[in-house]
């Protein structure tokens, strides 16, 4: 793991850089050094930030007055930072007879806040949790009775949670108590330096800090890794299975066989989570897999695979192929393999795939792995817990494709049904995750949170449309969304159309695209207009709107007159 100091990235952030996104940081303790930190780490990511850094202690006034500073800055993001050592004071200050309620009162503050914001702006609150520390007045005891700062900063942290957990999807938290819990209080937190300077976090800790709230704010921007592609022999399992066979392998309580099961426990809650996993082992196939099926202490099993490719050929030419058939960005893939020269093999002819180095003691890796915080999330769906099913049932399509004549023949032995709808609430945390995770077929690349998709739904100025698709193999679920705005009494304009790409070439675009000028010609509306706004990764939709029928006009724009349209033909039946 790369190690960053404060002074580096205090002399990043003085780059003359271009922003992509603005952040306003504002808290009740100093925040100087936090706000260099976070400048200089989202510039040494690529994703430079322009950072305002608020006055000190005046979270209400600027919050709460829709023309202070922190609004005029128009942010994306404002990172809240409520202090431990203020909120110390805060309860100690409390009469005994109220501080039971301590946790509730400061709770209600946060939402007001959080209220605030969402009437003044459109900007994704992000906000750190409350890190624990002692202050030895009850002991143990701490833990029992709610008189305690303890209890209430444990309240505190699990109130927060169930809070933007159930009513405020547009606020996300930064897990400060798990940086303070990594590096350890002394290293955390210095008293002389909040005496003196009212710094919450020690210098040497604010790479840290800053670092994981970049894992946030990219994770919202659409950069996740979306795959984990593993190796088998040593990394997996102890042993050569291809040498030592199926009872020789160690696994369960065999030699370090508890730090392998560890590291399968790990992979299976990723995969349970959304995240792809995939082999690219150098054996035979059929020995390989041996351990998947017959293995009693195995914990991944075949069905958890998403992709199994198990041959002599190199490694950087199999997860070429894994990477083209699971169609998600190479970037997105991130490898682990015991043997240092298949990493550097990998690392040297695909650079954008993610290769930890990792440590040569079994028991060591997992806790290495989890310390590098790769698979940032910004929300969760049902649907992400079938992900695995929905790309092993593409290979069996890949497969029976073969035996058609023709590709028009296998479409429609398919079977394809879909649903073309109005957004709704069951469906907002999908669409949502859509917007931010899809880049490649993305027209304009534009990023919503939950709490913008809802209010998208509810205002009568958007008119919206997701997709889901079912066939004789299984479902794909949500896999395209359109939301369009009224430009004017004649117009209605395509801000977003996005779809999954493994859906490509099916006749989902053009069977939406016909749905889509129904919908607009019915609504009364002349024209349909779009707009095609060019990324690193959305070139392969670059001409889409022209092969649908829309003529371009200049700078990326289209239009289409409704009532001259003809619609495409498919395959697809919509129910």
């Amino acid at each position: 793991m790369e190690t960053v100091s404060y002074t580096l990235l205090k002399k990043r952030a003085k780059e003359s850089v271009e922003p992509k996104k603005r952040i306003a940081v504002i808290g009740d303790c100093a925040t100087q050094q936090l706000s260099t930190a976070i400048r200089g780490e989202s510039i040494r990511r690529g994703f430079p930030l322009a950072v305002l850094d608020a006055d000190y202690d005046q979270m209400e006034a600027q919050l709460l007055d829709p023309n202070s500073e922190v609004y005029s800055f128009q942010p994306d993001y404002i990172l809240l930072f409520a202090s431990y050592e203020k909120l110390k004071k805060r309860f100690y200050d409390t009469v005994l007879s109220e501080r039971a309620a301590f946790a509730a009162r400061e709770m209600e503050r946060f939402c007001s806040l959080w209220r605030a914001i969402a009437s003044n702006s459109k900007a994704k609150i992000l906000m750190f949790d409350f890190p624990e520390s002692e202050d030895a007045v009850f002991g143990n005891y701490a833990l029992r009775t709610p008189n305690s700062l303890g209890f209430q900063v444990r309240k505190l942290n699990m109130l927060f949670s169930e809070a933007i957990a159930a009513d405020y999807p547009n606020v996300y938290p930064v897990a400060l108590s798990h940086i303070q819990t990594a590096l350890g209080n002394a290293a955390f937190f210095e008293d002389r330096t909040w005496y003196l300077a009212k710094m919450a976090v020690c210098t040497d800790a604010l790479p840290a800090v800053a670092a994981r709230l970049l894992d946030t704010i990219t994770a919202l921007a659409g950069q996740v890794k979306k795959c984990v592609v593993v190796d088998l022999d040593n990394t997996l399992w102890g042993g050569i299975i291809g040498d030592d066979g199926i009872d020789g392998i160690q696994l369960g309580e065999l030699g370090d066989g508890p730090a392998f099961a560890a590291l399968q426990r790990w992979l299976l809650e990723l995969k349970r989570r959304g995240i792809l996993l995939a082999v690219c082992s150098k054996n035979n196939d059929d020995t390989a897999r041996e351990a998947f099926e017959k293995h009693p202490e195995m914990i991944l099993r075949l069905d958890d695979i998403a992709m199994f490719v198990a041959n002599w050929e190199n490694k950087a030419h199999n997860i070429r192929n894994i990477q083209k058939t699971l169609n998600i960005g190479m970037d997105s893939l991130v490898f682990l393999d015991d043997n240092p020269f298949e990493r550097n093999l990998v690392r040297e002819m695909l650079p954008e795939v993610t290769v930890p180095e990792l440590p040569e003691d079994p028991a060591a890796v997992p806790a290495y792995l989890t310390s590098l915080h790769l698979f940032e999330a910004v929300n969760f769906s049902e649907e992400d817990a079938a992900r695995t099913a929905q790309y092993q049932a593409e290979a069996s399509r890949t497969a029976a494709q073969a035996a058609f004549g023709s590709y028009e023949d296998y479409l429609k032995a398919l079977e394809m049904k879909a649903e073309i709808l109005p957004f709704d609430s069951f469906h907002y945390p999908r669409i949502a995750q859509l917007t931010q995770r899809s880049n490649q077929f993305n027209l304009r690349t534009v990023r919503y949170s939950e709490s913008d998709i809802t209010d998208i739904a509810n205002d009568p100025a958007y008119m919206t449309r997701y997709m889901t698709l079912t066939d004789k193999y299984g479902e794909h679920g949500l896999i395209s969304v359109v939301i369009c705005k009224k430009q004017d009494a004649d117009t209605l304009f395509i801000d977003t159309w996005l779809m999954s790409c493994r859906v490509l070439r099916r006749g989902v675009e053009e069977c939406l695209f016909d749905a889509i000028v129904k919908m607009t010609a019915d609504a009364g509306f002349r024209y349909l207009a779009a707009e095609y706004l060019p990324t690193a990764k959305n070139k392969m939709v670059a001409n889409f709107y022209e092969t649908m029928g829309m003529t371009p006009l200049e700078n990326g724009k289209y239009i289409l007159e409704c009532k001259k349209y003809q619609n495409h033909t498919h395959s697809i039946t919509i129910i």
